[in-house]
Formats: structure tokens, sequence, C-alpha cells
């Protein structure tokens, strides 16, 4: 039978409404599966409640506010580093209930992403950037050709996709990941635009002024000329040495390339981004060996690309730069 302080909402219920038809407490008891002094008691209202128990609660809630400001105040520290600066307030607690209370607050132990860091001058131009094309649409993007650099290895770290195994097969070839000392990588140039994607560029050796303007060359007109046509497009590439250097601007003037003025330390505001995560992604179901087999997995991966996926991407800039604006030209979740 039910203690007084275990009627559930449902006992309570038929209680109240047995009672309303006359029956007795004893006859209500029995349908409602409690004893007759906990019908007796909320009958009579007299029913309050289980009280407090277990051990008293070793933290005020002005103990529990002062946590909350150290760890604004210290997000990368450990639970021990927590533990001490809270003593150091005059709070001595273990670091177990130090954990308790952090989760009790909202927080949670997470891997950081990873942004550019931006100094105050950047996070300004950033933040006029983005207000300057606050109002062009998505048929204006359209017409930006982005390019960027990226790299690509056989062997993605230690962070990454995770396995299924069971107990005992933690040495089974089918769940290990392989690691090499020097793992075989490829350096790739390539762009983009809500029309598709250009041919692929893979970089053999270290891009200076001279080896970026082969690229534009050989990879990025023949890439404006598959996605453009005779039509005019804006060329966009980022502030790296190569780009930004005076031969590659007077490069761009005497092939009459209109580019596009970028904000340093924004890769968060260039679709392309986006498109190295999708081959990325794809190189870790494929599981590449050798760098053959690397080079021929990215070049699968990015000609599967289609075009409503370059669309979609370019759809996003206005949302890009809204976000920059909202952030005050801070990082984004871009």
């Amino acid at each position: 039978m039910g203690k007084t302080t275990d009627l559930t909402a449902v006992q309570r219920t038929i209680i109240d409404t047995l009672h309303q038809e006359g029956k007795t407490q004893k006859e209500i008891c029995q349908k409602a599966g409690c004893s007759q002094s906990a019908v007796s008691k909320h009958i009579h209202k007299k029913s309050v409640g289980r009280g407090k128990c277990g051990r008293k609660r070793c933290t005020t809630k002005r103990d529990d506010r002062s946590l909350n400001g150290i760890v604004k105040k210290s997000r990368f520290h450990n639970l021990g580093e927590l533990q001490r600066q809270w003593a150091e307030a005059g709070v001595q607690v273990s670091k177990a209930t130090v954990h308790r209370r952090v989760r009790e607050l909202g927080y949670n132990s997470r891997i950081p992403m990873v942004k550019p860091l931006l100094n105050s001058k950047q996070r300004k131009k950033r933040l006029t950037w983005a207000i300057e094309k606050k109002h062009w649409t998505v048929a204006e993007w359209s017409k930006v050709l982005f390019s960027d650099e990226s790299k690509f290895c056989i062997s993605f770290g230690s962070q990454g996709a995770r396995v299924w195994r069971k107990a005992g097969e933690e040495q089974n070839p089918s769940c290990l990941k392989s690691s090499v000392k020097f793992p075989q990588s490829a350096m790739v140039w390539g762009a983009m635009s809500a029309a598709g994607v250009g041919p692929l560029c893979f970089i053999k050796s270290r891009v200076n002024a001279a080896v970026y303007q082969e690229i534009l060359e050989h990879y990025m007109l023949p890439s404006a000329e598959k996605l453009y046509g005779d039509d005019d497009f804006i060329f966009q590439h980022d502030l790296a040495p190569a780009h930004s250097a005076k031969s590659t601007s007077n490069w761009c003037t005497d092939h009459g390339i209109t580019v596009l003025d970028w904000p340093a330390n924004s890769p968060d505001l260039n679709p392309i981004k986006n498109l190295w995560s999708i081959v990325k992604k794809k190189l870790k179901d494929t599981r590449p060996n050798s760098a053959i087999e690397l080079k021929a997995a990215i070049e699968a991966s990015w000609a599967s690309i289609t075009p409503q996926q370059c669309h979609r991407l370019i759809a996003s800039m206005p949302r890009r730069i809204d976000a920059v604006i909202q952030a005050k030209g801070f990082p984004t979740k871009y």
C-alpha cells in the first residue's frame, strides 16, 4: 500500500472522484491502492508531501553563483583548477561536488571548435566588409568565383570517425585506424560558383607568387570559362602572401580580372570551405592507402559535387553576412 507522500496524480484523482461519489474511505483506499490514512489525509488536505531527506546541500545559492563566475572566466580550466579557485573564494568542497555543480549550472566538457585568431583590427574590417555587402542578393553572389587551397592527408589525426566494436575486438584489423610517421598528403587548389565546380589543381611545390599565377593561368581561367562562359565574373581569393603579392595583383589587372576585396582570416565567409569538408568526409569512407589512391579519391569526390549543392552554398552568403554582423566581426558558426 502506498504511503501518503507516495500518492500519484492518478491516485489523487481517483480519491477525489470517489469521495465526491460518497464512497467510504475504506472503499476508496482499495480502489486507489493506498492506505486508508493516506486517503484521509488527502481528503482533509493534510497530505503535505515527503519532507526533505538525504544529506544537506553543502553549498548555497551564493556559492553556486560564485562558481558560475569562475567557470565563465576560466572556460579551459579542469575540475582541479576550478576546485582550487572556488576554495580561494571560500568554498571548500570535493572535486566530485564541483563536477555536480558545474553540470547543474548547465556546463558540459566538450572539444572546442577551432576558429582563426582575429585581432580587433581584423574584426572591425570584417564587420565593415559585412555591412557593405549586407544588401548583396544571391544573384550578385552567384557572379563570384570562390577559390581556395586545402591539404588532404591519408591520416586524419586522432580525431575523426569512431568505430563500432565489441569487447575483445580492440585488435581486430577491421577496427583499427592505421597511422604512419610521414603520412601521404596532397595540396589542392579548387574553385566553385553557383553553377558548379572547376577543375582541381594538385600543387606539387611551395606556393609562391609565380606558382600561384601559373595556377590562375591554367586552372582559374578554365574554371571561369566553364562556369561563366562569356559572362562577367568576380574572382575571390584570400589574403595569403602569394595571393596578395603585387605581381599577382598586376597579373589580375593585365588579364582583366575583377578581384573581390576580402577580409583577413575569414574562412567562415568562403562557401568552398564546405565543399572541402564534404570531400574529406568521403575520404574517411574510402580510406585511401597511397598517394595515388588519395588523388583518385579526391578527384572522384570532387567530381560528385552537384551544381545544386554549390547553389545552396552560394545562397547561404546573405546569412553568413548577417551572422558576422550579429557577432560584431567575431567568428561565426559557418
